[in-house]
């Protein structure tokens, strides 16, 4: 049973400027005692970064990785709010670990906000059909439907995805403990990746033509 109420959350969010859900999760972890609670959001970065939202980062670096021996590339933005935090190795370090994250999972977008709402109502509704085609009551539906949604985000979104280096964070995450760490608003810009061939159609043979084209060579 909760040791909180709603009234509780909403004291949390007003103090900390956090997101709901977070400082849900928060007096969740510490059994609704608020103070600790505040202790919990600043320990995991998140209570300095949403006091951080509404500065102005427009300082910053653009990182290049490639991987694979040049087969994938990645060109991302990261910005900060001064050249003194964007010079220094610990911001550094950050940003060239979202490239590798970048080249290794894949993301097509930074965030939720980001994605194609259109794209994810098609989602939504395969799944929803999937579901029901299983034989579900609509109320378990919604929540199966609501998990799987989440996890199309975390396979599609930067922010939401675990971190290759280590999956107990997310990216979002890692991001906030550098908020917390270097004292200034840090956000993703944009990426690109790059993969060799990509988007060109290749020919592929079938196999009886390969065999064909092997007796033609030995007949010449």
């Amino acid at each position: 049973m909760a040791n909180f109420t709603s009234q509780d959350v909403m004291k949390l969010r007003e103090a900390t400027g956090v997101g709901m859900m977070d400082c849900k999760k928060a007096l969740v972890a510490t059994e609704g005692k608020f103070d600790e609670a505040i202790k919990y959001l600043r320990e995991k970065g998140i209570a300095t970064a949403a006091k951080k939202q509404d500065r102005v980062a427009a300082e910053g670096i653009i990182d290049s990785y490639i991987h694979m021996n040049g087969k994938i590339g990645v060109l991302l933005e990261v910005n900060c709010e001064t050249d003194f935090v964007a010079r220094s190795d610990r911001f550094k370090a950050l940003v060239h670990d979202i490239s590798l994250q970048i080249a290794a999972a894949k993301p097509e977008v930074v965030s939720k906000e980001d994605c194609d709402q259109s794209k994810v109502d098609i989602e939504r509704d395969i799944l929803t059909h999937q579901a029901l085609n299983e034989g579900k009551p609509q109320a378990v539906v919604d929540k199966m439907v609501e998990g799987r949604i989440q996890k199309y985000y975390k396979e599609v979104c930067l922010l939401e995805q675990p971190f290759v280096k280590d999956d107990s964070k997310t990216i979002q995450q890692l991001i906030h403990e550098a908020i917390s760490e270097l004292g200034e608003k840090i956000s993703i810009r944009r990426f690109t990746r790059y993969v060799v061939g990509e988007g060109i159609e290749k020919k592929k043979d079938t196999f009886i033509e390969e065999i064909q084209s092997a007796v033609d060579a030995v007949q010449k």
